[in-house]
């Protein structure tokens, strides 16, 4: 018999994910927040709803969580109404990209109380996510992981173990790093180009099908080259957020940083600017309107 399965966080990702869930057979609780028609949805495909954190956990052998970060994290764990208050033993399952400081903490506090905590943030896109084509990193003590499995299976298409609990938030964190990068260099790139008189197309044409193409570049261009705001659903507000956690990350090791603190900035630059809730492949539209010839009389 399958184990009984809460979760939390319908948004973009989370969607689609428990969508595969509930239809793959497992039972299936929801806790909404914003997304009632993503709540709707799954309800019409077979799943429940619980009113809070707590009665989602005492529906629960297994609960998910996919929210923004480690504080949204920590505040459905804790509290008079959070998960831990339903004092059973309970694995929860964090795909969220959190801080792993803070899931390594967290591991240990609820260890203590008979619960298990890994984390399996995730790579790839919303409609992977619907089509149970998601790359995840799970990081967790052995057996864990090994009971996880099964569910991270219904939405994921590859999985890779990377060690202790932590280890799955730390690869998410570089994973994200590395794209975030390449978000910050196109941008500049096209600004330069334009600049010199180079079109996006001509720069496309140089770098698609190239040692330079893969498959981040495609969904960044299919904005750039066709506008298209649903190629990938991630916001700036998130990216900054996810590169601000490296920061933090890199700082305690002891690591400088400085590749990383100029993408923060490109980052923070945007969502100052008032882009917090437009996409990773608009950091283009940002860059090239700082960098536009002042208007005559402004």
């Amino acid at each position: 018999m399958k184990e009984r399965i809460g979760f939390v966080g319908l948004g973009n990702m989370g969607h689609g994910m428990a969508k595969n869930i509930v239809e793959k057979g497992w039972p299936l609780t929801v806790l909404a927040h914003r997304r009632r028609d993503a709540a709707e949805d799954l309800k019409r495909r077979g799943a429940g709803e619980a009113a809070s954190p707590r009665a989602l956990a005492e529906a629960s052998d297994i609960v998910v969580l996919c929210v923004t970060g480690s504080p949204q994290v920590e505040a459905l764990i804790h509290g008079a109404e959070g998960l831990a208050a339903a004092g059973k033993p309970l694995l929860i399952v964090d795909c969220s990209t959190s801080d792993p400081a803070s899931t390594t903490r967290l591991a240990t506090e609820l260890a203590a109380r008979k619960i298990a905590l890994v984390d399996a943030p995730l790579s790839r896109t919303p409609t992977d996510a619907w089509a149970g084509a998601l790359d995840v990193m799970v990081g967790g003590d052995p057996a864990a992981v090994a009971r996880a499995r099964p569910v991270l299976e219904a939405f994921a298409g590859r999985i890779v173990e990377t060690g202790p609990v932590g280890t799955g938030h730390t690869m998410k964190l570089l994973n994200n790093f590395v794209s975030l990068g390449y978000a910050a260099l196109y941008s500049e790139a096209l600004t330069i180009g334009a600049k010199a008189g180079l079109s996006a197309a001509v720069f496309d044409a140089v770098i698609r099908d190239g040692r330079m193409d893969c498959a981040f570049y495609r969904t960044f261009f299919k904005y750039v080259l066709e506008r298209d705001r649903e190629a990938h659903r991630f916001t700036l507000a998130n990216a900054l957020k996810d590169v601000t956690y490296l920061a933090s990350f890199a700082q305690a090791l002891g690591v400088a940083n400085p590749v990383g603190a100029s993408v923060r900035n490109s980052f923070a630059q945007a969502v100052a600017s008032g882009g917090g809730e437009d996409f990773v492949p608009m950091l283009s539209d940002y860059v090239a309107r700082w960098n536009a010839p002042p208007v005559a009389g402004a």
